[in-house]
C-alpha cells in the first residue's frame, strides 16, 4: 500500500512514521508514504495558496490552482488511487472505513487548511469526503494521520500479531471486553483455562461495556 498526503506542512506528518510499529512495517516495505507539499505547484511568484472567499466571509480558503495542479499530476502517476478530502463537513470516519480502505493499493489524503477547500476541488477530485469528528482543527493533518494509522494497522503484516484485530472494539458494533494485566486480583474465570467459558465471559462483558459506554452502537 502507498499513502500520499497532500499538505502544506510535511513536517507535521513525516515524524509520525519514524517510531514504533509503523516504522518497522515501513522499513519492511509493507507500505510506503509520500508527502506532497502542494505549495510547490502554485503558479504565482510568491507561491501563495490561499485566497479570499468569493461572496465575502471571514478567513481565506485554499485556492483552485496549486492543489489542483498537484492532484492532476499525481492522478496521472496513480490512476487507481482513492482520494479522500479531510474536512469537518464530511462523513464521520469509522472502523468499517478503516478495514475497507486497507484493501486499496493507493490512497490520497488531502489535508485542508484555513477555512477549507475551493469547492470545485472536491467536486473534481474527491472519491470520499471524511471527518474524524464533529469538531474543528487548525488543519487536516491530524485527521489524515488518524485515518492512515487506523487503515495501516489493518494491512497484512503491519501488526506483529494479526489475531489481535479479531477482538478489537467496533468490529461487531461492540466495544472490546475488559482487559487486565497479571498483577493484582482479576476475574477468576480468566485464569480458569476454560476457553469456552472465557469466550462467553468476554462476549457478555463486551455487550455490557458497550451498553454502559456507547449505547448508541447497539
Amino acid at each position: 500500500m502507498k499513502i500520499v498526503f497532500f499538505s502544506l506542512f510535511p513536517s507535521l506528518i513525516l515524524p509520525y512514521f519514524e517510531d514504533s510499529i509503523l516504522k518497522k512495517a515501513k522499513d519492511k516495505n509493507i507500505f510506503d508514504i509520500e508527502v506532497v507539499n502542494f505549495r510547490e505547484y502554485a503558479e504565482n511568484k510568491h507561491k501563495k495558496v490561499d485566497t479570499e472567499i468569493v461572496g465575502g466571509g471571514a478567513g481565506m480558503i485554499i485556492d483552485n490552482i496549486a492543489l489542483r495542479n498537484s492532484l492532476k499530476e499525481y492522478k496521472k502517476k496513480y490512476p487507481e488511487a482513492r482520494t479522500l478530502f479531510l474536512t469537518p463537513v464530511g462523513k464521520k470516519y469509522n472502523q468499517k472505513d478503516a478495514v475497507r480502505l486497507a484493501n486499496e493499493k493507493v490512497i490520497f489524503l488531502v489535508c485542508g487548511r484555513y477555512e477549507g477547500f475551493d469547492e470545485r476541488l472536491i467536486e473534481d477530485f474527491a472519491d470520499e469526503v471524511m471527518s474524524i469528528g464533529d469538531f474543528i482543527l487548525t488543519g487536516g493533518e491530524l485527521g489524515a494521520l488518524v485515518i492512515a494509522d487506523s487503515v495501516l494497522r489493518n494491512v497484512k503484516g503491519v501488526l506483529g500479531n494479526e489475531e489481535s484485530l479479531n477482538e478489537e472494539s467496533f468490529n461487531n458494533n461492540t466495544l472490546e471486553s475488559p482487559q487486565f494485566s497479571k498483577m493484582g486480583e482479576v476475574p477468576l474465570i480468566l485464569k480458569s483455562g476454560n476457553h469456552k467459558k472465557i469466550t462467553e465471559w468476554k462476549k457478555e462483558t463486551s455487550f455490557l461495556k458497550t451498553k454502559f459506554h456507547r449505547p448508541d452502537l447497539l
